[in-house]
């Protein structure tokens, strides 16, 4: 299902980023670094409530504006009832539609926003999406302290959280459309190999996405998913050329730019839902404003599983959800 926007801008955006993000090839981008795990904070999990609470308060004062002038927060993390959120939003202080997409809730979240705003139903709203390294493996996997194995083709969740301020209002960069995905299980059962997961879902809303439009691959200057990494990358190119007979060109996985997969110890790049809308928000929309990209296409994917699933073998579902983004002239 896709949806058209004609009034739907994108006015600001806010990072805040943990130490592997910081000392990465994006760091001049972002708006506040740490340089360890902890934000100051006790736990991992609080750690992500800071990173949520600070991105949308650099978003306000970018803004100048005050939290009562916002109608709607919508946001979501990776932890369980994504209390990451949650608890910020006790101190945010705007009415919260939570959301779970895992690592495709920037593009949900986005769309969300953009049909109630579309609607007349709200003036305006931010979209936060967050994950934290540390808590993440806590949860899905084993905790960092065990200091257990990973496989070669694993990823490694981003730290940060990341804010969108979207209105009727115009600016330079305007939500032009979405696309919604749909669930897609392909029977894989291994955790550790989210690109295998997650690329038929991204194979499968480029698809829709297309042909809803009735557009080619051409009409973009960038398609951009979120977080399938080096594996995931190459897996959709050939997927989508299969199942799809879509020749995948002007692409780039935003998994594949946070790090120096070179120099850091990441495995195969990025994860997590902060992945996408760190590199959108801060490395995308400098070339959008620079007129070195006018159309870009955002492709945010997720693996829906939790532990319990997990531990009993079953296979990992996975989404993703389309935003186009276009530059106003």
């Amino acid at each position: 299902m896709t949806f058209k926007y004609n009034n739907v801008y994108i006015n600001e955006t806010s990072t805040v980023v943990g130490p592997y993000e910081n000392i990465g090839p994006l760091s001049k981008f972002f708006d506040k670094k740490y340089d360890d795990f902890y934000f100051g904070e006790k736990t991992w999990e609080q750690a992500e409530i800071r990173a949520i609470k600070d991105s949308v308060e650099i978003l306000l004062n970018k803004l100048n504006i005050k939290s009562n002038k916002v109608d709607v927060h919508i946001g979501g993390d990776l932890l369980n009832q994504i209390v990451a959120t949650n608890y910020a939003s006790c101190e945010i202080g705007i009415p919260l539609i939570g959301i779970y997409s895992a690592c495709s809730i920037s593009t949900l979240g986005l769309t969300i926003a953009s049909n109630m705003i579309e609607a007349n139903q709200v003036k305006n709203a931010i979209v936060t999406a967050s994950s934290h390294n540390n808590g993440a493996e806590k949860q899905f996997r084993n905790p960092v302290e065990y200091g257990g194995p990973k496989r070669e083709y694993t990823t490694f969740t981003t730290t940060g959280s990341a804010a969108c301020y979207l209105s009727s209002n115009k600016s330079n960069i305007k939500i032009e459309s979405a696309t919604l995905g749909t669930v897609i299980d392909m029977g894989v059962t291994d955790v550790f190999n989210m690109g295998a997961v997650m690329a038929p879902a991204a194979a499968k809303v480029i698809a829709d996405h297309l042909k809803d439009t009735n557009r080619n691959l051409d009409y973009y200057d960038l398609i951009l998913t979120g977080d399938l990494g080096i594996v995931g990358k190459m897996i959709l190119k050939d997927y989508i050329k299969k199942e799809y007979n879509i020749n995948l060109r002007n692409y780039d996985d935003s998994a594949c730019m946070i790090f120096d997969l070179n120099d850091q110890p990441v495995y195969k790049g990025g994860s997590g839902p902060a992945c996408l809308p760190l590199v959108t928000y801060t490395h995308i929309f400098d070339k959008m404003k620079k007129g070195k990209l006018n159309k870009v296409l955002l492709v945010a994917t997720g693996a829906l599983m939790n532990t319990n699933m997990c531990n009993q073998h079953l296979s990992i579902p996975s989404i993703a959800h389309a935003i186009s983004l276009e530059v106003v002239k």
